[in-house]
C-alpha cells in the first residue's frame, strides 16, 4: 500500500518567505521547506496496481503553467483542536479547474470520490491541542500574508511516509503542465 497525494511545489523563493512565519506558535511542528506544497488531490493508502493506473490517468491531464499567489493564514479545527496553521492560496479558477482534474483522474483510477470541500493552502505546521489564544495571536500577525505571483509549470504524485516527526514526503512522478 502507498499513501499518496497530487501537489503542487512550493518555490524555494516562496518557501523561504513562509519560513520567516514559522515561530512564536508554542507546540508548533513547522513543516521543512521541502515538505511545503498545495495538495491537490488526497488519495490516500491505495494498492500498488492501483497507484499505476492513478499515474496513466494524472499523466492524460491537460492544462496549461499557472500563475499563483498565497493570501492569508489561517487554522484548520477549533479551539483545542486546531490541528494546523497553513497560508491560503489567492482564489484561482486554472488552480480549481487542475484539483478537479485530479479528481477526475483518481475516480477513473477507481478510487472514491473525495467528499471534502477542495480549499487550497500550504500547510505550515501541525499542532497539538494548542492555546487558542496563542493561534489566534499568530494568525492575526501573520493574516496579511501575500506573497508575489509564481509560476508553477508541473505538478507531481507524492507518497508519505508517517513518523512521530511528521510526514516525509517522496516525488514519485512529475507532471508537466503546457
Amino acid at each position: 500500500m502507498l499513501r499518496l497525494f497530487a501537489a503542487l511545489a512550493v518555490p524555494e523563493e516562496i518557501a523561504q518567505a513562509l519560513s520567516a512565519r514559522q515561530h512564536d506558535l508554542q507546540g508548533a511542528r513547522w513543516r521543512p521547506l521541502e515538505a511545503l506544497h498545495i495538495t491537490l488531490r488526497f488519495f490516500g493508502e491505495i494498492r500498488e496496481d492501483v497507484a499505476d493506473d492513478l499515474d496513466g490517468e494524472l499523466s492524460r491531464i491537460a492544462g496549461a503553467p499557472l500563475s499563483l499567489e498565497l493570501e492569508g493564514v489561517g487554522a484548520f479545527g477549533e479551539g483545542r483542536d486546531v490541528h494546523a496553521v497553513w497560508a491560503g492560496v489567492a482564489e484561482n479558477a486554472a488552480l480549481r479547474q487542475l484539483a478537479g482534474r485530479c479528481e477526475a483522474a483518481a475516480r477513473r483510477a477507481g478510487l472514491s470520490p473525495d467528499r471534502r470541500t477542495y480549499r487550497p493552502h500550504v500547510t505550515l505546521a501541525y499542532l497539538t491541542r494548542p492555546d487558542p489564544a496563542d493561534v489566534a495571536a499568530w494568525i492575526q500577525r501573520h493574516n496579511l500574508l501575500k506573497s508575489p505571483p509564481f509560476e508553477v509549470s508541473r505538478f507531481g504524485l507524492y507518497s508519505s511516509q508517517l513518523s512521530p516527526k511528521g510526514s516525509s514526503y517522496r516525488l514519485e512522478q512529475d507532471y508537466p503542465l503546457r
